[in-house]
């Protein structure tokens, strides 16, 4: 009898045990599925209301930054360097996947004279994933560029973990990589971006291509607040960027992700036919980037923009990860820098942000009061709703002011370097004048400075106080 019922005290506590394990099982699954809903929900994506912008958090949101490096995980002060960022509103920053600067780390570990491409250099993904953790925390949005092209020639390809001369893992002959490439990038002559099955099928490189892009989406995927582009500056086929593009879609998707993906392309002019592998195929590219239209200046860059604005379709967010521009460097001045980041904005796009030193302004004093002052006036003005109104516009000579507007309720008109223009402010054509507030603000300085009362009228003359960067805010 005693056997009996230790047996049944047995099974009754097996029971148990199976039941609390069950239980735990479900809850667990359920605060997964909580999770996985939450991350959907807040994850950087289209803005539902209005497409040419994103949204997170599942609020509206417009992205601008600067930073001192485009590799930003690399650099020793990174955490105060982001903060500085938030502190001047900025919320976008650029993260090329480099390891050519003084003081970077390759990705994968070095074993005597060569690199194994089977090990990982701990230290690279180390701050990876601390700077993917600090700027979710501090809600930075991060553009990725999977392929940082300069990597793979010239001076960098010689000491590149993926040249065959420098692993253990492959050689010339098995895989036809070079081992030198003297050419800039737009010669293509690096058969490392010809291994995608479109092309070569080089199924050695692809293996640890493959190997790479999972590691960085382990690190990734996670999170909602990244953006991924392809490459940086490319012009390989578009067969490249199509299989990466595709690679990580599927890859998220196994994860129960849903990512947004692009590819930038070398070409200034965005005319040029292989801009046409983004801006026509938003199956594959979910968001276009044109940042290379940034080397452009004036009345031409503006237009330039417009014109592929007006003709993509579906209509998505178009960002601008790199504005050049600086004193120090020799695409255009620091002027410039200050009037394409302005232009962007204005013309309805969905980011921009400083390209680094000493091709932009990156984080500098003058980037930082930009970002305030246009984090100023996007505050006080809804920009999901407007559009670029130039055509309001009079006595307008070319790069003069810029005009974004919500007709008859907002208008903003942006001034690169003083100068006077009429404004229609009619309400849809109303015919009782409404009064409303103009208020002029110093960019340079991130102040408002001057408020009066306006008319709604259909010629008002707009004056900036002086020859500067300037703003004017009409409600």
């Amino acid at each position: 009898m005693g056997n009996l019922w230790e047996a049944h005290v047995a099974v009754s506590r097996l029971v148990s045990v199976l039941l609390i394990l069950v239980l735990s099982n479900a809850a667990a699954q359920e605060t997964e599925t909580e999770k996985d809903m939450e991350m959907k929900k807040n994850r950087i994506q289209i803005y539902k209301e209005n497409p040419r912008y994103w949204q997170y958090k599942d609020k509206p949101i417009l992205l601008i930054g600067g930073s001192v490096e485009d590799n930003l995980f690399q650099i020793p002060n990174l955490k105060t360097h982001l903060e500085l960022l938030k502190s001047a509103g900025g919320n976008y920053v650029r993260s090329t996947m480099s390891w050519v600067d003084e003081g970077d780390v390759p990705p994968f570990k070095k074993v005597g004279d060569l690199y194994d491409l089977d090990q990982w250099n701990g230290e690279f993904w180390k701050r990876f994933r601390n700077f993917i953790t600090w700027t979710h925390q501090m809600d930075i949005i991060v553009q990725i560029e999977v392929w940082a092209t300069f990597n793979y020639y010239r001076d960098p390809w010689a000491a590149n973990p993926f040249n065959p001369k420098n692993n253990s893992n492959y050689t010339a002959e098995e895989t036809d990589l070079p081992t030198v490439v003297k050419t800039h990038p737009v010669a293509t002559e690096n058969n490392f971006f010809w291994s995608v099955p479109k092309e070569r099928h080089q199924e050695i490189v692809l293996k640890y291509q493959k190997k790479f892009v999972d590691k960085l989406l382990s690190a990734t995927l996670q999170y909602g607040h990244i953006l991924y582009c392809m490459d940086n500056e490319t012009a390989v086929t578009a067969a490249w960027g199509e299989y990466w593009a595709t690679y990580i879609q599927k890859q998220a998707a196994a994860a129960g992700r849903v990512v947004e993906t692009t590819e930038m392309w070398d070409p200034w002019d965005l005319s040029h036919e292989k801009h046409k592998a983004t801006f026509d195929h938003p199956e594959t590219y979910s968001f276009c980037d044109i940042s290379q239209n940034n080397h452009q200046k004036g009345q031409r860059h503006w237009d330039n923009a417009q014109r592929i604005r007006a003709e993509i379709s579906p209509i998505r967010p178009i960002n601008n990860i790199k504005i050049y521009g600086a004193d120090t460097g020799k695409y255009g001045s620091t002027q410039d820098g200050l009037e394409r980041f302005w232009r962007n904005i204005f013309g309805g796009f969905a980011s921009a942000r400083f390209h680094r030193p000493g091709s932009g302004i990156g984080l500098n004093e003058t980037a930082q009061a930009h970002l305030k002052s246009m984090r100023m006036l996007t505050d006080s003005i809804n920009i999901f709703t407007c559009e670029p109104h130039n055509d309001l516009l009079s006595n307008r000579a070319n790069n003069e002011a810029y005009t974004i507007a919500n007709p008859g309720r907002a208008y903003a008109v942006y001034f690169p370097n003083g100068g006077s223009v009429d404004i229609d402010l009619r309400n849809g054509g109303n015919a009782n004048p409404q009064s409303g507030t103009a208020r002029w603000l110093n960019i340079a300085n991130s102040k408002w400075v001057q408020e009066m009362e306006i008319l709604f009228s259909e010629s008002v003359t707009l004056s900036a106080p002086t020859k500067a960067h300037w703003v004017v805010l009409i409600q």
